[in-house]
């Protein structure tokens, strides 16, 4: 679950940074771009979490029937 959480809050920490900040100057990188990225990361992230999550293991449990257990016949010529 913690994929999923990380994921969402890129996802939100990019849309902030690529629709909700607006700065002319951020000193040789643009603002935007590292929020696409972050929007694109967490989009990945979330289908690749979401896509484990679902992903199906196989528990089958099989029982086996088998009659009484009956003890061997003691072996002839060997005495403790």
């Amino acid at each position: 679950m913690t994929g999923i959480g990380t994921s969402l809050l890129a996802i939100a920490v990019g849309a902030i940074l690529r629709f909700a900040v607006y700065q002319d100057n951020a000193g040789g990188f643009n603002i935007g771009t590292v929020g696409v990225i972050l929007l694109i990361v967490g989009v990945i992230g979330l289908i690749i979490s979401i896509s484990l999550l679902l992903v199906r293991r196989r528990t089958d449990i099989h029982h086996y029937e088998q009659g009484p257990y009956v003890e061997p016949p003691p072996r002839r010529g060997y005495h403790r």
